[in-house]
């Protein structure tokens, strides 16, 4: 019996596509990283290499981080910088900045 959930279908190639792609991550205590998007660890962590780490309360204030892995119950919202032409959509949860 294949208990493949049929929402999850598309999920693989979606992640494949964002690889090395700039992700804007913000977290629960504030605080929003920007990096190359590297993948995700066994528990899908998201994890981000070369990123910044900003504080929504020192607008323009930023620091060097380098390789960072966020577990998923501190992520508020996850967007991804896409090329004009090929625009996400809504229901993947990813943004355009």
């Amino acid at each position: 019996m294949d208990h493949t959930d049929d929402n999850n279908v598309g999920a693989i190639p979606a992640i494949k596509a964002l690889l090395t792609r700039f992700l804007r991550i913000t977290t629960t205590d504030g605080r929003v990283f920007i990096g190359t998007f590297a993948g995700t660890d066994k528990p899908l962590n998201i994890i981000l290499i070369n990123a910044e780490e900003y504080r929504l309360s020192e607008p323009g204030v930023g620091r060097f981080v380098g390789q960072v892995i966020f577990p998923w119950k501190i992520v508020v919202k996850v967007e991804a910088q896409v090329d004009r032409g090929r625009r996400q959509h809504a229901d993947n949860e990813l943004y355009i900045w």
